[in-house]
């Protein structure tokens, strides 16, 4: 007997594609109301997933994506900080 190991599957607000989880960014609000990408999958807080790119970050923006997975506005601050953050992650 095999066993298929399922693949968690994710939507990015940006793309709205369906990936797998582990291809995804987090970007997490935690308790404090503070918006931080979670490059572990493993932080506390509401999430939602976008592909590792800054143009899915421009869609989610646009499309305000993000704000709907979070049901609340989203200060410009936080876009800034998110894009910075994967500008990180991107050159690695």
């Amino acid at each position: 007997m095999s066993s298929n190991k399922k693949v968690p599957m994710r939507k990015c607000v940006g793309c709205q594609e369906m990936k797998s989880k582990k291809e995804m960014i987090r970007v997490i609000r935690t308790a404090e109301n503070e918006f931080v990408l979670d490059a572990t999958g493993k932080k506390n807080g509401r999430g939602a997933y976008l592909c590792p790119d800054r143009e899915c970050l421009k869609k989610a923006v646009k499309s305000r994506g993000l704000e709907r997975s979070f049901k609340q506005a989203i200060p410009e601050a936080v876009y800034e900080s998110l894009e910075k953050e994967m500008v990180g992650i991107e050159t690695g």
